[in-house]
């Protein structure tokens, strides 16, 4: 059995918790600066809590120590101290974060240390560069590599036909901060919000636009390998326009305090949503220009007599199974670990990566966008 920290109780981490413990594999130790928060978590002989801010460094290394692995469910500012944290302390290190710099900074942190350093394990970015990675290992030659994911509600009810489903810090975030992708051979610098397109799946409109930081490190992966990548996230029609006009036309990307404020007072949560994965690869193979498209849709479930949204099984699952496959041996246990780098038969035959089988693979010749 393999002692855990999860670091955050908000809905991501609370339901790593979760599903670790019940495996009986796992002691799980939750972490969480918030005693009202933790007092919500049901705890067992195999999960347990602890009361401490992230800013006390000795606690911190106290908490770590003689720990197997620790999994960061907390905002992207802490990312930084808690791989720090853990490399002193000489534990395995695993989050959820899609701040590009902080994982620059994790990089740099693995470079020296003795464990095994995972970031980006979520959703996107994580599984969808899984994804991406074992459909393009089936083409000699890349054209382009596109990535869309979306967190949506399924009845949305207001203008911006939206409800929130996970951290809202992570939503304006993404919204702001530039967002890299491969232009013409090029790795570049595109910026949020814009590139607007719409495509039709089972037969529902949806829009995508370029966020920050699904691409995880794909673009340094295949730079030079391919003329186009780009990741998009997914929404109904009509909400970029008015994301715009609040960041850009009324200037709150400069005051996201106050943006955050009128989101999380003005727009309800959800556990009932859908969460999109959608990869088109086109490319060569035998000399023929050939397309394959994965889709899947993942809706929110019960999980041990509970309403679970489609955003937390997806990304508890898939930090879950990255943790799994580490215990394992299927995964190097030291250094920097892309997600690409994890083979995506092992990911969905993992009892955690199941959560990812509710639907097939659809392979097409063709795909419904337009620009």
């Amino acid at each position: 059995m393999e002692d855990v920290v999860v670091i955050g109780s908000g809905k991501i981490g609370s339901t790593m918790a979760r599903l670790l413990a019940d495996t009986g594999d796992y002691n799980v130790t939750v972490v969480d600066r918030s005693a009202e928060q933790l007092a919500e978590i049901q705890t067992g002989s195999a999960l347990s809590t602890a009361n401490l801010d992230i800013a006390d460094e000795a606690a911190l290394a106290a908490q770590l120590s003689g720990k197997f692995a620790v999994l960061s469910a907390a905002p992207f500012l802490l990312t930084v101290a808690i791989a720090t944290a853990a490399a002193k302390a000489g534990v395995h290190y695993l989050d959820l974060t899609e701040d590009v710099e902080s994982t620059r900074q994790v990089k740099r942190i693995a470079k020296t240390a003795k464990t095994a350093f995972i970031p980006q394990c979520g959703l996107a970015p994580g599984f969808i560069s899984i994804v991406a990675s074992d459909l393009a290992g089936k083409f000699d030659n890349l054209d382009s590599v596109r990535l869309r994911v979306g967190a949506l509600p399924r009845f949305p009810s207001n203008a911006l036909n939206y409800n929130f489903t996970w951290n809202t810090d992570g939503v304006i975030n993404e919204y702001i901060q530039p967002c890299e992708a491969v232009v013409n051979g090029e790795l570049v610098e595109v910026p949020a919000l814009e590139e607007r397109e719409e495509f039709s799946l089972d037969g529902a409109t949806y829009e995508a636009f370029n966020t920050s930081g699904g691409l995880g490190t794909l673009c340094e992966t295949l730079k030079g390998k391919v003329n186009t990548l780009n990741y998009r996230t997914i929404r109904y029609p009509g909400h970029a326009a008015i994301m715009k006009a609040l960041l850009h036309d009324l200037k709150l990307r400069d005051r996201r305090d106050v943006l955050k404020d009128i989101l999380e007072h003005a727009l309800p949560t959800t556990l009932q949503d859908v969460v999109i994965v959608f990869v088109t690869i086109a490319g060569r193979r035998n000399g023929r220009l050939i397309q394959e498209t994965y889709a899947n849709k993942i809706y929110n479930t019960q999980i041990d007599g509970r309403i679970t949204s489609a955003i937390q099984i997806t990304t508890a699952s898939s930090i879950c199974s990255v943790l799994d496959l580490l215990a394992g041996g299927s995964i190097p246990a030291q250094g920097f670990i892309r997600q690409e780098d994890i083979p995506l038969d092992a990911f969905l035959q993992n009892r955690f990566g199941a959560y990812y089988r509710q639907r097939d693979t659809v392979k097409s010749h063709g795909a419904t966008v337009a620009t």
